[in-house]
Order: C-alpha cells, then structure tokens, then sequence
C-alpha cells in the first residue's frame, strides 16, 4: 500500500496510484482498445515475492483478464515470474491470488494485460504483494 506505480496508459482519472492505495473502491484502468497494457509497481526495496492477489471493486460482474508478470530488481532488466495466463475473477468476491516461484531481490512488479472480458482495458483496484 502506498506504493509509487506507474502504467503504460489509463482511462481518464483511473490512473495506476489508484492500485496501490488501499481503497478497494479505486481502480487502475489501462487505456481502452489498446492491449497489451502495464502497470507497474516499486516496492521500495528488494524484496521475496512468493505471491500476489489482485482486487477488483466487489460489485463488478466477474471477469477474466490474461496477464503475466515480471520482476526486476533496478527497473531495468525484467525477468518472467509467471507467464501470460487467464484469471477469473467471480462477481461478489472479485480477488485473484497468483502463487509465484519465490523470487528474491524483486523491486519492482509488473503486470502485463493481453485481454479482459468485462471491459476492453486492464483493470486492478489493489495489488497486493506477499513473501509467501
């Protein structure tokens, strides 16, 4: 939470501060028709990432966006932590955990959307990061 993040484009005021501010009401929304999409988030420091959940605004109708994520440790250089999948994200809960390899030294995370179902642009109202 708190975290700087940035994006490759958004939709009017859904910018990619939206994801990490701790309010599940708020969302990041990738410009529309215009896949694939990032956003991107610096962790402050090196840490092990083993896992992420991903939040989208609990009224929304479930959806399936395919993304994959990548780790770096300068900002630089990226690595593929998981590769492009789907996940289905179910209406009334609308939360989705991606088990990742643990990998150490990660500072910054970025997910990469190729595709949603519910709406032509990538979508996160929280993303979360844990060690495990």
């Amino acid at each position: 939470m708190g975290r700087a993040a940035s994006d490759t484009g958004h939709s009017q005021g859904y910018t990619a501060a939206h994801a990490t501010d701790g309010q599940a009401g708020t969302y990041w929304e990738s410009s529309n028709n215009a896949f694939p999409q990032s956003l991107t988030v610096d962790l402050g420091a090196e840490r092990t990432v083993g896992r992420l959940v991903l939040r989208l605004p609990a009224a929304w109708g479930g959806r399936t966006q395919t993304l994959s994520v990548l780790g770096s440790g300068d900002g630089a250089g990226w690595s593929t932590l998981k590769a492009s999948a789907a996940y289905a994200f179910a209406e009334g809960v609308n939360t989705v955990t991606i088990p990742l390899p643990a990998t150490a030294g990660v500072r910054h995370l970025r997910l990469t959307f190729t595709a949603n179902t519910g709406w032509p642009a990538g979508q996160v109202s929280e993303l979360e990061a844990y060690s495990s």
